[in-house]
């Protein structure tokens, strides 16, 4: 019984490891930015994900990570599909982590130089 005991402890503290390191693991908006340019997504979405002729707006308010993944992974449309080969699921986290720190545009009734404009 007691043997038991010190089983389940240590999984709940070898769980907990696993879990407390799950935050450095993290994606980063930085890094993001990195891949989004280095797999030549701003040639069809801009640079910050605004949208253009050949690609969808996917910033601010990114679609969930969910959905692009899916897209991104088995598009059989304009957009050919990123295989984890060619993107990391590593670097596809951190351009959805860019994406969603874009912020958004501010609301042209609060900018004053565009109030004077009738």
């Amino acid at each position: 019984m007691n043997s038991r005991r010190v089983m389940l402890a240590l999984a709940a503290f070898a769980a907990g490891m696993v879990l407390g390191n799950a935050a450095g693991f993290a994606a980063s908006a930085e890094k993001g930015k990195q891949a989004f340019l280095k797999h030549g997504c701003w040639q069809c979405h801009g640079e910050s994900g605004q949208g253009g002729i050949a690609g969808k707006t996917l910033a601010p308010n990114p679609i969930p990570f969910e959905t692009l993944e899916n897209f991104v992974r088995t598009t059989n449309r304009a957009m050919p599909p990123f295989r984890e080969a060619i993107l990391s699921n590593d670097d596809l986290a951190d351009i959805y982590a860019y994406l969603q720190s874009i912020p958004k545009t501010p609301d042209p009734k609060s900018i004053p130089l565009l109030g004077l404009v009738n």
